[in-house]
């Protein structure tokens, strides 16, 4: 409400005794009057209150009323405070015509009209109010406004990363679609294969030689399942905070070594070699299945990308940290794609698209993270890649 906007009056006159019956006349509850005996001690005020008007004296010792009112039209912060002035000089002075040039509003001669005087005060007073009061509501429908344009531009991002989700969950089912249809299709076409031998009653071909290559793709297409299931475990626990972490004391060169030996196989099948480089124990304190499972993962994608060179695997210890680092000489990985490769479902790109669902590195890189360590790589398109993974000690 206006009359809640507290309204401040300055009055300016060199004799006491006109200022204490001027404050008398116009003061109420919701007014403060403030006082000047001189034109130095008014603008001082002025610079430090905002005033709804001034009531000025014209004749003063040393800069009188006019001049006083000149300085306020001059200053960005008092130009607009309604001037009033007061004389008691005579009408033939033509002192009026001279205020008015100085920029003041109303002329009033002494001796004062109490009415006339309490009325233009209520008018400046109610002016002063409105004019707040504007000014207060411009304020809240600009404050309103930048509410508004934020919650929008909230809303409009909020959008985008649904369709962002919804593209990434269909992304999602059709990949794991496919990939899980390629074991499934494997482990179906042998049960149909060795139920058509039974029904013609075919005991050769189950000779244990065959017994044991067939449980042998058996177990590589439950490996795989198990091993896409286990992805989208993982992914499931980092969202929920769920990730386990339980460390204990072992030797991350011997972690490898084995881990090198387990990959034989697979390094044979995809035309590859591997050189090792881990003269020293580096022995630290982590979860060494979930470590694994980060070498696992890069190894993996340094054989499918590698295209069939030789792959450098490195451990050792600096500046007070493990370190492992996978480098192959494959077709290299842009600025743009190392930017997005450790998001989930992210693979190198559409043309060298291979098997997986796009976990590795995602998940890989919450391992490390969750190990208080690092995870990077440096590589340049047609000149391989290097993944170096640091962990404290």
């Amino acid at each position: 409400m206006l009359s809640n906007i507290q309204a401040k009056l300055l009055i300016v006159d060199d004799l006491p005794e006109n200022l204490l019956a001027l404050e008398a006349l116009i003061k109420r509850e919701d007014r403060t009057v403030y006082k000047a005996q001189s034109a130095d001690e008014a603008l001082s005020l002025l610079l430090q209150h905002e005033f709804a008007m001034a009531i000025l004296d014209v004749q003063m010792p040393g800069m009188n009323g006019f001049e006083l009112a000149e300085l306020m039209r001059g200053t960005e912060k008092t130009k607009n405070i309604p001037i009033v002035f007061v004389s008691a000089a005579g009408r033939e002075l033509n002192y009026a015509f001279k205020g008015y040039e100085s920029g003041a509003v109303d002329f009033l001669h002494k001796p004062l009209d109490i009415h006339a005087v309490k009325s233009k005060v209520n008018v400046f007073v109610e002016l002063f109010r409105q004019s707040k009061a504007m000014k207060q509501q411009v304020e809240q429908l600009e404050q309103s406004r930048r509410e508004q344009e934020a919650l929008l531009n909230q809303l409009q991002s909020t959008q985008l990363e649904l369709q962002q989700a919804v593209r990434m969950r269909d992304d999602f089912m059709s990949i794991v679609a496919h990939e899980v249809r390629t074991p499934l299709n494997g482990l179906i076409l042998e049960t149909q294969l060795r139920k058509m031998h039974l029904a013609r009653d075919n005991a050769a071909a189950f000779t244990l030689d065959k017994m044991h290559a067939m449980v042998d793709r058996d177990e590589r297409q439950i490996k795989s399942l198990i091993r896409l299931i286990e992805d989208m475990l993982d992914v499931s626990r980092i969202r929920t905070g769920k990730l386990s972490i339980r460390t204990s004391m072992f030797d991350l060169s011997t972690l490898v070594r084995g881990l090198l030996e387990n990959f034989a196989q697979q390094i044979d099948a995809a035309e590859a070699s591997v050189c090792l480089e881990a003269e020293q124990p580096v022995i630290g304190n982590w979860d060494e299945f979930r470590i694994e499972q980060v070498i696992s993962n890069l190894l993996t994608n340094a054989l499918r990308y590698g295209a069939k060179s030789l792959i450098s695997v490195k451990v050792f210890s600096e500046n007070g940290e493990a370190r492992v680092e996978v480098r192959d000489s494959g077709i290299g990985i842009s600025e743009e794609n190392q930017q997005r490769i450790f998001q989930q479902f992210e693979r190198v790109s559409a043309k060298h698209a291979v098997a997986g669902l796009g976990l590795g590195l995602f998940i890989s890189e919450q391992i490390v993270t969750a190990h208080g360590g690092t995870i990077t790589v440096e590589s340049r398109i047609g000149e391989g890649a290097l993944f170096r993974v640091c962990l404290p000690l």
